[in-house]
């Protein structure tokens, strides 16, 4: 993993960049991929995060006075936020990222993605300056372009609006992960669940549970809103 030595200062963008350069050469691939889904791309998005940063100077990591940032009138839940924070939404894939990010400092990009969207604009209503100063505090390559850059696109309060684009606590990662191993091994309480009930452990029958070695609402907790419904109200939001 590169990015805490890339956020930290220990090797240059520079570095990185013609490192590429050198191992597309070496491989001799002829159609190589290109910006911006190419990782030279990624280091180019990585400099526009900063030029934002550096343009929007001290309000960067707020709303208020944020030129680039849309005023939305988000909720202050502490319990919410306190049960994001801990891996306890009822959402194992939610929570499965949570406990990563408080256990080892760094989750993959998509996983940022899909709990910055459930705690803003996708279900929970909680500003994305809770998020930003939680990720912040926890992530080894934290850095303080990208991760305000980051919270307002998911919580489509700065450059991305497309607020009816949001991410299934569900379905989302089901697609790329159908045995639910990541949630497994973040998540052990839920271990012994059948794939049937790994991403949805509300809907296993007690008898299920019983097998599994858990109790859901007593070990780990039922789903703290109901995504189906409250996606949709937060669009209208939006």
């Amino acid at each position: 993993v590169l990015s805490p030595n890339l956020s930290s200062g220990c090797i240059s963008s520079r570095s990185v960049w013609w490192a590429i350069q050198k191992a597309v050469q070496d491989s001799g691939e002829r159609n190589p991929s290109k910006p911006p889904v190419s990782l030279e791309g990624q280091l180019l998005w990585r400099d526009f995060n900063n030029l934002m940063a550096h343009s929007a100077g001290e309000k960067w990591s707020q709303m208020k006075g944020n030129r680039y940032c849309r005023f939305v009138r988000w909720d202050d839940n502490p319990e919410l936020l306190d049960a994001w924070k801990n891996g306890q939404t009822g959402y194992p894939w939610i929570d499965a990222c949570m406990m990563q990010l408080k256990n080892e400092g760094w989750i993959h990009h998509l996983g940022r993605h899909a709990v910055a969207c459930f705690l803003t604009r996708g279900d929970l209503w909680q500003s994305w300056e809770q998020g930003a100063l939680h990720f912040e505090s926890h992530l080894l390559d934290a850095d303080y372009a990208l991760n305000s850059f980051n919270w307002l696109w998911l919580s489509c309060s700065g450059f991305f609006y497309q607020y009816f684009r949001c991410y299934s606590p569900i379905a989302f990662q089901k697609k790329n992960d159908p045995s639910g191993s990541y949630i497994r091994k973040h998540l052990p309480i839920l271990s012994k669940l059948p794939d049937k009930y790994i991403y949805e452990p509300w809907k296993a029958p007690i008898t299920v549970q019983k097998t599994a070695g858990i109790r859901i609402g007593v070990d780990y907790p039922k789903p703290i809103v109901d995504h189906a419904t409250i996606s949709k109200e937060n669009m209208s939001k939006m």
